[in-house]
C-alpha cells in the first residue's frame, strides 16, 4: 500500500471487485458517470426494482476515486441514529473515544478523496440528508452517489432518475436471466409482450424469468393478463409503475405454493443478509416443518425472491428491500408478526450468547467475523428487545452479552449507545442488568470516559455486594482496578486486580476477561519495578491461551513479555514477541493493542540501532492515537517508553532531522504503519500470515524495569489499560 493512501481506504473501497451482471442501461450508465464526474452529490431516483443499485454501482466503479467507492447499505438500518454508525462501519473506521461518529466521519474524511455511495435511504431521508450536507460542506474530495425512491432535497443535488428498462433491453434482460434458470428463450411475442405488461422494471421482469421452469412465456403472459384486469378493475391511487411492481410481485406471490408464500413472509423478520440455520429455528413450526426449509428456500432462490450469497463468513441469503416489504405486509396479515419477532430475538440472543462462550477458544476469528456478519439482525434484536418493557432485561443480557466485540473488535461507540440505553431501563432482573453496568463501565473506561466509568462501576459493585452476586462484583472490582491503572494510582490498581483475580478463582470463572486482569496486575508489577512477577504472570496467561486457542488476551501477555525482554537487553526476542502481538491485535481491529505495540516496538528499534525508522514509527503512533483516546492514556508509567525512545532517536538524528522521520510516519495510514512496523514489504520481511508464535519463555529480567519512577505527573483522566 503506497504511503499517500489514507486510513483504512484500499483503492478499491468497498465495491467488490467483480460486480454482478449487467445487461443493458449503456446510455443510462454513461450518463451517470458523467454526472458524477461534474457534481458533488448525485441521487439516482426511481420506482422499487427499477435497478437503481445495480446501476449506481456499476458507475461507481466506472470512476473511482483515488480512495476508493464506499458502499453503505442502509435497507437494514432502521434507527436514524444509526445512519452514521453505518457510514463509520462501511468506510472501516475505528474510533474508540467518547466522540460523536459524526466527528469522526468528519475527521476521517476531511482530506480524502473519494465516493460515497448511500444505497436504500428513503426510509430514512431526514438523517442522510443533515449528514450528507454536514459532510459534504467539511470535506471539499467527497461526493455523494445516493440511491433511493425520492430525492434527499439538499442543495446542489442533482437528480437523476432512472426510468424502466427499454422494451428491447427487457427482452435481453428476461432471456439472459432464462439461460441461468436452463431455458432458452427468443424474442417473440409472448416474451415481448410479457415485458412490455411488466412494464420494463427489471426486478419484475427477473421474477416472471423465474417461473420458466414450470410456465412457458405464453402460460405467464396468460396469468399475467388477469392479474392486470384484476388491478385495473380495483383502481387505486398509486402510480402506475408502482401498482405495475406490486401487481408482478404479487403475481409471483400467487404462483407460490402455500409453504413458499409462508416461508417468503416469515423472511421479512431478517434485516439484511441471513443464513440458513437461522432460517430453519426462525421460520420453521406453526404450518413449516424445519426439514422442509431448505427446499422451500431452494424453489425461492429459483424464482429470485431470494438471492444467495457467497460472503467472508459463508453462504448468506437476502431478500431485496421491494420483495422483503412484500412479504412484510403478509406476515402481519397473518397475525404472526409478533411471534416470529420474538423467535428472531431468541435466535440471536442464542448466537451472542454462544458467541461470547466461544470467543475463549480458538474460533475467535470466527465469532469475530460471524457477529459482524450479523449485526444488522442483532440490532434489529437489540432495538426490540429494548422497546418492550417486557423484554428489556433480554436487551440488556444480548448488551452486555456482546462485550468481546464492542472491546475487541473496535466497536465501542456502538456499544456504549446499546449500553446506555440498556442500563436506563429497569427490567426487574438484576443480573442482566448487573452485567450491562460492569460492561457499560468497560467501555467507559477504554473510551476514557472516567465519570461515566466511575458511576456505572460504583452502581454494580454496590448492588452486587447487596444482592450477594460474586460474578458481577468481581467484573466491576477488575475494572475498577482498571481505571487505576491508567490513573497511575498503582497501589489501589494492584489491590482491587488481586481481590478480583481471587473472586474469580473463588467462583471457578476462567475467560478472556479474567486473563486480561491477569496481565493488568502483571503492569501494576512491572511499574512499582517487580519484573520477575510481571513475567511470570504473564507467562502463565500465554500458557493458558495457547491451550484454550485464545489470541486476543494473548497479544496483551506478549505485549508485557515483550517490554521485559527489551529491558534486559534481548532486542530479537522482543521484536519476535511484538510482531506477534501486532499480528493479533491488528487482525482483530484492536486499535487499543495496535498502537500501545507499535510504540513499543519504536522503542526496540531505536535500541536496535536505528533511530530513523524508530521515529517514523512514532509519528505513525501519534496518527493513530486521536482514534483512541489521550495519547498513552495521559499516563506517566505508560508514557515513559515513548519517551526514552525519543530522547535517544533525538539524540542520535538531531531536532530537525528527528522531526522530519515523525511526518514521515503521520503520513502512513493504519494499514501501511502496521505493515511497517512488522517489516513486511523490506528484504528479510515475512508474510503476515506466516509470522511464527514466539517459543519458549521470556528470561526473567536482571535488570530493573526503572518504572517505578513515572516520567510526569499522574492524569486525571482515565483510559483503558493493556486490555
Amino acid at each position: 500500500m503506497r504511503d499517500g493512501q489514507r486510513e483504512d481506504t484500499p483503492v478499491a473501497g468497498n465495491l467488490p471487485l467483480e460486480l454482478d451482471a449487467f445487461v443493458g442501461r449503456t446510455a443510462e450508465l454513461a450518463g451517470l458517470a458523467e454526472a458524477l464526474g461534474g457534481t458533488r452529490l448525485v441521487t439516482v431516483t426511481g420506482v422499487g426494482g427499477v435497478g437503481k443499485s445495480r446501476l449506481a454501482a456499476h458507475a461507481a466503479a466506472r470512476c473511482a476515486p483515488p480512495d476508493g467507492v464506499w458502499r453503505v447499505e442502509l435497507a437494514p438500518v432502521r434507527d436514524p441514529a444509526f445512519v452514521e454508525h453505518a457510514v463509520v462501519a462501511a468506510l472501516g473506521l475505528t474510533d474508540h473515544t467518547t466522540r460523536p461518529p459524526r466527528e469522526t466521519l468528519l475527521d476521517r474524511l476531511a482530506e480524502r478523496q473519494l465516493l460515497l455511495l448511500l444505497d436504500g435511504f428513503e426510509h430514512l431521508v431526514d438523517a442522510c440528508a443533515e449528514l450528507v450536507t454536514a459532510l459534504l460542506g467539511r470535506a471539499p474530495g467527497l461526493k455523494v452517489l445516493a440511491v433511493g425512491r425520492r430525492p434527499l432535497s439538499v442543495q446542489g443535488e442533482k437528480l437523476f432518475p432512472l426510468a424502466p428498462l427499454s422494451e428491447d433491453e427487457a427482452v435481453e434482460l428476461f432471456a439472459d436471466r432464462a439461460a441461468l434458470h436452463g431455458v432458452e428463450v427468443a424474442g417473440d411475442d409472448d416474451v415481448r409482450e410479457l415485458c412490455r405488461r411488466l412494464d420494463g422494471i427489471p426486478l419484475a421482469v427477473e421474477l416472471a424469468a423465474g417461473r420458466l421452469r414450470a410456465l412457458s412465456p405464453g402460460q405467464l403472459l396468460s396469468r399475467l393478463d388477469d392479474r392486470f384486469r384484476l388491478l385495473t378493475r380495483t383502481g387505486g391511487d398509486a402510480p402506475w409503475r408502482h401498482r405495475t411492481l406490486r401487481t408482478a410481485i404479487g403475481w409471483s406471490h400467487e404462483l407460490c405454493t402455500p409453504e413458499e408464500r409462508l416461508l417468503w413472509a416469515r423472511l421479512s423478520v431478517f434485516a439484511g443478509r441471513f443464513d440458513l440455520e437461522a432460517v430453519e429455528y426462525v421460520c420453521s413450526g406453526h404450518g413449516l416443518h424445519a426439514d422442509d426449509v431448505l427446499d422451500v428456500l431452494s424453489e425461492l432462490l429459483a424464482q429470485s425472491v431470494v438471492a444467495r450469497e457467497e460472503t467472508a463468513s459463508g453462504v448468506r441469503y437476502r431478500m431485496l428491500d421491494t420483495v422483503r416489504a412484500y412479504g412484510a405486509d403478509w406476515l402481519a396479515a397473518t397475525g404472526d408478526a409478533e411471534r416470529l419477532r420474538r423467535r428472531h430475538r431468541d435466535w440471536y440472543l442464542g448466537l451472542a450468547t454462544w458467541c461470547e462462550l466461544d470467543w475463549f477458544s480458538p474460533r475467535q476469528a470466527e465469532v469475530a467475523a460471524r457477529v459482524e456478519a450479523e449485526l444488522p439482525n442483532l440490532r434489529s434484536a437489540l432495538e426490540h428487545c429494548l422497546s418492550e418493557p417486557d423484554e428489556a432485561h433480554l436487551g440488556q443480557l444480548l448488551a452486555g452479552s456482546l462485550w468481546f466485540y464492542w472491546v475487541g473488535c473496535g466497536r465501542l461507540s456502538e456499544g456504549r449507545h446499546w449500553l446506555d440505553q440498556a442500563v436506563r431501563l429497569d427490567s426487574g432482573h438484576e443480573q442482566s442488568r448487573l452485567k450491562a453496568l460492569w460492561v457499560l463501565g468497560y467501555v467507559a473506561v477504554l473510551q476514557g470516559d472516567t465519570v461515566a466509568a466511575l458511576a456505572a462501576l460504583h452502581e454494580c459493585r454496590e448492588e452486587a455486594e447487596l444482592s450477594a452476586n460474586p460474578i458481577a462484583a468481581a467484573y466491576a472490582e477488575h475494572r475498577t482496578g482498571c481505571l487505576a491503572l491508567v490513573s497511575d494510582d498503582m497501589a489501589r490498581a494492584e489491590t482491587l486486580l488481586r481481590s478480583a483475580l481471587a473472586r474469580y478463582q473463588e467462583i471457578g470463572e476462567l475467560n478472556s476477561n479474567v486473563l486480561m486482569g491477569q496481565v493488568e496486575l502483571a503492569m501494576t508489577r512491572a511499574f512499582q519495578g517487580d519484573p520477575e512477577e510481571a513475567v511470570g504472570l504473564c507467562e502463565d496467561v500465554r500458557r493458558v491461551c495457547e491451550d484454550h486457542g485464545e489470541r486476543w488476551a494473548r497479544s496483551y501477555a506478549l505485549y508485557v513479555l515483550a517490554y521485559a525482554a527489551w529491558r534486559e537487553g534481548d532486542q530479537a526476542h522482543a521484536r519476535e514477541l511484538l510482531t506477534d502481538c501486532l499480528a493479533a491485535a491488528h487482525s482483530f481491529h484492536d486499535l487499543l493493542g495496535s498502537v500501545l505495540t507499535v510504540e513499543l516496538l519504536a522503542l526496540v528499534t531505536a535500541a536496535e540501532g536505528d533511530p530513523a525508522e524508530a521515529a517514523v514509527l512514532q509519528g505513525a503512533a501519534g496518527r493513530m492515537w486521536p482514534s483512541v483516546g489521550l495519547p498513552l492514556f495521559g499516563s506517566a508509567y505508560y508514557n515513559a517508553p515513548h519517551e526514552r525512545c525519543e530522547a535517544l532517536a533525538r539524540e542520535r538524528l538531531g531536532d530537525e532531522r528527528y522531526e522530519e522521520c515523525v511526518r514521515a510516519g503521520a503520513r502512513l495510514d493504519r494499514e501501511a504503519a502496521v505493515a511497517r512496523a512488522l517489516g513486511l514489504g523490506r528484504p528479510a520481511a515475512r508474510a503476515l500470515e506466516a509470522l511464527p508464535a514466539p517459543r519458549g519463555p521470556v528470561r526473567h529480567t536482571k535488570v530493573a524495569l526503572d518504572m517505578h519512577e513515572p516520567a510526569a505527573s499522574p492524569t486525571r483522566k482515565g483510559g483503558e489499560t493493556a486490555g
